[in-house]
């Protein structure tokens, strides 16, 4: 018997060693162990929101790999689908130290990782269809062709099961063969989203449009719902066919660490949406947990508790939205 879950995504998780102290990663001589990797910071932003996740994947038999299943478990995320493959090792990365609020610099280890061989073999209908809810992000399609096949079932899977299903790009040009096989696998497993979430610079890579509501139109034309189109410090641009807004972003006095901000908004907007919140507030959900994350170290750590998002919510009103 396989849990009844309600959301359920896949992807690599990683060791990830941040810097100590800020300069070039040759010249760092102190790291901190966390765990990275866009899904999974996902799942575990919804897990704490109180919602039962599963997660996907393949792990080495390796310390990286049990540090991975002890984060899962901490987080209270079900891995009755992670694998632990002897064959292959667990990817992990270094990521810099900024003070000035500019993305880090991050050097990955991950070829022919564990994660990266995941395959249809990896699919269990029983455990996938049973969730509510499917989380896609462009990098686990990205890590290898046999995951990408996987990444389309899983979409066509859910799709046709009347499952809602939400896409974020988070583009990974360097694992692509070229840009232009990198927008034609991701444009097209966009089709199968209820919801696509493009930062602006990834909507226009993808799309060829540099204005937010042309990138939106470009997805609602192939079938999307609705599309939230991140704007960085302007906030998000969100359209659907009864119209659309721009919600504004929150204030942050100090940026600590960018990276997993747009992991943060996937949270909100999609926790909102599933709880039957509008499009509107949702999105201010998004910007509220995404600039969350920006201000800790790591990459999940800023997400909060239902608790403490609850008293934010109560304390601190979300932004209006404006009419586009």
């Amino acid at each position: 018997m396989h849990p009844t879950l309600d959301v359920i995504t896949y992807g690599e998780a990683m060791a990830m060693f941040v810097a100590a102290e800020t300069g070039p990663l040759a010249g760092v001589g102190q790291f901190t162990k966390r765990i990275a990797g866009a899904d999974l910071n996902v799942a575990i932003g919804l897990s704490r929101l109180g919602f039962k996740v599963g997660w996907m994947s393949r792990v080495g038999g390796d310390s990286f790999g049990q540090y991975v299943r002890d984060t899962l478990a901490k987080e209270g995320i079900d891995q009755g689908c992670v694998t632990t493959d002897e064959r292959y090792p667990t990817g992990f990365q270094l990521k810099s130290k900024n003070d000035d609020g500019s993305d880090p610099a991050v050097e990955y280890f991950r070829k022919g990782s564990a994660a990266s061989h995941l395959s249809l073999d990896d699919y269990v209908a029983d455990y996938v269809l049973g969730a509510r809810h499917l989380h896609l992000t462009g990098v686990a399609p990205a890590i290898s062709a046999t995951s990408r096949e996987l990444a389309f079932h899983l979409a066509r899977e859910m799709r046709n099961a009347g499952k809602t299903i939400s896409f974020d790009p988070n583009l990974r040009p360097t694992l692509w063969p070229s840009r232009e096989a990198m927008a034609a696998a991701l444009n097209e497993l966009a089709t199968y989203a209820d919801w696509v979430l493009p930062g602006i610079g990834e909507g226009e890579i993808l799309t060829g449009y540099t204005k937010a509501d042309d990138i939106a139109q470009f997805y609602l034309d192939r079938g999307a719902k609705g599309v939230i189109v991140k704007l960085g410090a302007q906030g998000a641009y969100y359209r659907t066919a009864a119209g659309s807004g721009i919600v504004a972003a929150q204030r942050v006095e100090n940026v600590v660490d960018t990276v997993g901000a747009g992991d943060g908004f996937a949270v909100g907007v999609v926790s909102a949406l599933l709880e039957g919140r509008t499009l509107p507030e949702a999105v201010a959900r998004g910007n509220r947990i995404g600039a969350l994350a920006i201000q800790v170290i790591g990459d999940s750590e800023g997400l909060p508790t239902r608790a403490e998002l609850d008293a934010l919510e109560r304390s601190d009103p979300a932004q209006p939205a404006l009419a586009a």
